[in-house]
């Protein structure tokens, strides 16, 4: 479904080339849960983004269901994010003029109700953003990011900001919100992955072997 081939991401630096993204070539099928891992520095997080097509490759391509990310127009490629792929970022990114309730529906009409009960942010329905704590803000992307059921989520340490008990209650969101479709995770902590059919782990921009 989602295949990368030969993929590379270089940027100059001080007058230096950083190879974030060193050749990699990596097939995912429908329904996988992979987990990326890595030390800082590694490239899992832009390796994210170039599955993601939210970064165009300085080398190789990516295809999703056999067509190149590359070849979609602005106007395809805004559908394919609207209706096929979730985000989760390290930062938020919620509208701070809009409730919580609002920025998830931001997302696409869906089951928003049950994920803020799920989430337990039932109590930050009507709250702005900066009402909120980290945590309550990050759980409120999240529901945003899945409310419309979408077939690939892409999940950038998603529990960065919350405790043990409410990290849990994430990634059980984001396994069942994920069955049937695809779900990848950049995270340090290896633990959250119980359940991951694979997971990856990237040393200086390549996958380790």
């Amino acid at each position: 479904m989602l295949l990368a081939q030969d993929v590379r991401l270089t940027y100059a630096d001080g007058g230096s080339a950083v190879h974030a993204v060193d050749g990699v070539t990596l097939e995912v099928r429908e329904g996988e849960f992979v987990g990326i891992l890595g030390p800082s520095g590694s490239g899992k997080s832009s390796l994210l983004y170039l599955l993601a097509g939210l970064k165009p490759p300085t080398g190789g391509a990516v295809l999703f269901r056999e067509r190149p990310l590359s070849s979609l127009g602005a106007r395809e490629t805004a559908a394919l994010r609207r209706k096929e792929f979730g985000f989760i970022f390290q930062n938020h990114f919620l509208i701070n003029y809009l409730t919580g309730e609002e920025n998830v529906r931001t997302g696409g009409e869906g089951e928003f109700g049950g994920l803020l009960e799920e989430l337990h942010v039932t109590h930050c329905r009507d709250k702005f953003p900066w009402q909120m704590s980290a945590g309550e803000k990050q759980r409120i992307a999240i529901a945003r990011a899945v409310a419309h059921r979408p077939s690939v989520l892409f999940a950038d340490e998603p529990t960065a900001s919350l405790d043990r008990p409410n990290a849990e209650v994430v990634i059980e969101c984001l396994r069942r919100v994920a069955r049937g479709g695809t779900l990848f995770v950049v995270t340090h902590d290896e633990s959250i992955l119980r359940g991951a059919t694979r997971v990856l782990r990237m040393e200086a921009g390549r996958l380790a072997r």
